[in-house]
């Protein structure tokens, strides 16, 4: 899981997208506009090739407290489709 204490400061993402994977999920956060748009999509395959109707969506403030938030949305994520991602078949 996911620890809001550790993950990537809220100024990494002026510059660029974050990515990152727990156990068959993949998870991506990126600053757009105002906002941090969090994605959580199933392994094996990066963002760009993974079809966007297997992608799930969010969209926090850009701020400390969206950051804090986008961590518990991801783990949260993970928890409730635990069986789509223990069944991703790994290579």
């Amino acid at each position: 899981m996911l620890n809001k204490d550790t993950f990537v400061p809220i100024q990494f993402f002026k510059k660029e997208a974050y990515t990152g994977s727990m156990k068959g999920m993949r998870y991506r956060v990126k600053k757009e506009e105002e906002e941090l748009s969090a994605v959580v999509y199933p392994e094996p395959y990066c963002y760009e090739a993974t079809p966007e109707e297997q992608k799930i969506r969010a969209a926090f403030p850009f701020t400390e407290e969206g950051r804090g938030e986008v961590v518990d949305w991801i783990n949260g994520q993970y928890e409730e489709k635990r069986p789509v991602w223990e069944k991703v078949e790994r290579k």
